[in-house]
């Protein structure tokens, strides 16, 4: 699956992709990427390697005009629950990434719009939802700019990284949706 842009083109991760992702991985702008740290190249290509099968809900970010690949994007639906009247596979929450030498260019929104448009129009998506940390204004005003509306902000919700003292950091954590019926 490829999902055409003015600008970009979002498509599975091939094993050349490597070096670029490491660009942005090697030290993650916000702490909510942590996990996702590459140490190395080969960690790079070993990862490529794994996401390469993941053709359906996770994308790389690829600039048209070079081939570059700046970021990243995903979203899988979240499973069913017995006490939901909606079927499975209705509600995804997204998560994107841009290598901060290409932020503030447009690109987040552009593939954003795009990968939002695939879900409502392809994955028959209801309803699409996004956390954001609460210092992160730039996610936040995107998420507006899509359309999506605060829900909520959650306190000390979510710890990625640890203070200095070893114990964790809980930080603040923004929700913010937008439904079907809401996409334009």
């Amino acid at each position: 699956m490829i999902i055409d842009t003015p600008r970009l083109l979002l498509r599975p991760f091939q094993p050349g992709d490597a070096a670029d992702v490491f660009e942005y991985l090697h030290e993650p702008a916000m702490n909510c990427f942590a996990c996702m740290k590459l140490d190395t190249l080969e960690d790079a290509r070993e990862e490529m390697a794994r996401r390469a099968g993941e053709t359906e809900y996770y994308f790389a970010i690829v600039l048209k005009e070079t081939g570059k690949v700046i970021g990243e994007i995903e979203g899988c639906p979240e499973p069913g629950d017995p006490q939901n009247p909606y079927p499975a596979g209705d509600t995804f929450r997204p998560c994107w990434m841009l290598n901060l030498q290409y932020q503030g260019c447009g690109y987040a929104y552009e593939a954003a719009h795009a990968f939002l448009d695939y879900l409502f129009r392809e994955k028959n998506a209801r309803r699409i939802y996004a956390y954001t940390e609460e210092y992160n204004v730039r996610c936040q005003s995107l998420c507006e700019k899509l359309g999506m509306r605060r829900e909520g902000l959650f306190k000390e919700f979510i710890s990625f990284v640890k203070n200095p003292d070893g114990t964790p950091l809980y930080e603040n954590t923004c929700q913010y949706a937008i439904l079907k019926k809401e996409w334009k």
